[in-house]
């Protein structure tokens, strides 16, 4: 499966937000690899890595984050839900949690719940290698035009998850042990 087959399904090729996603998506793909490469004892799907972290960002055409040059109508937030009901669609429901799953450092259950967040109340967390390894390298990279430029240092990263809660950040933490991230 390729997934750049998928992308032009719903994406100009000419325009500002296939170029934004399609840079984002390479950024992460390449981080995944790398990472999944060094914990080989974890067994990752090289080839499921490279494909679903392609399309992780499948659905936010769906969404309105004008700053990215997204022009739907959906919070942000839902990009993951989307995605998820996309790539369902197309019969590739293990990619489908990729993308339901990547949002922040996966979402709770009770974080939607106390956030009124616009999405069905379940855990929405990474569960596979796979989905944490995507999840964990997604966070190095910015889909906004004037960051996307450099990977973010895990210092940084810490931080702007930090901003969401101590669960959170310990989250991405024990990722970083679990692949022997440094």
């Amino acid at each position: 499966m390729d997934p750049f087959d998928l992308i032009h399904e719903f994406y100009n090729p000419n325009s500002e937000i296939y170029s934004i996603l399609v840079e984002h998506s390479k950024q992460v793909t390449e981080k995944a690899l790398e990472i999944a490469k060094k914990v080989p004892w974890l067994n990752p799907d090289l080839e499921f890595i490279q494909q679903a972290a392609m399309l992780h960002d499948i659905a936010i055409f769906q969404t309105n984050a004008e700053e990215i040059g997204c022009h739907g109508t959906n919070p942000y937030v839902v990009h993951g839900l989307l995605g998820r009901k996309i790539l369902e669609k197309k019969g590739l429901p293990r990619h489908a949690l990729v993308c339901e799953r990547h949002v922040g450092v996966g979402i709770s259950r009770e974080e939607i719940t106390d956030h009124k967040l616009p999405l069905p109340v379940r855990d929405m967390i990474p569960q596979s290698i796979e989905e944490i390894i995507i999840c964990f390298a997604d966070k190095f990279f910015s889909k906004d035009p004037d960051l996307n430029q450099r990977e973010k240092s895990f210092t940084e990263v810490v931080e702007s998850i930090s901003r969401y809660g101590r669960k959170q950040a310990n989250r991405f933490l024990e990722w970083k042990s679990l692949l022997h991230y440094s």
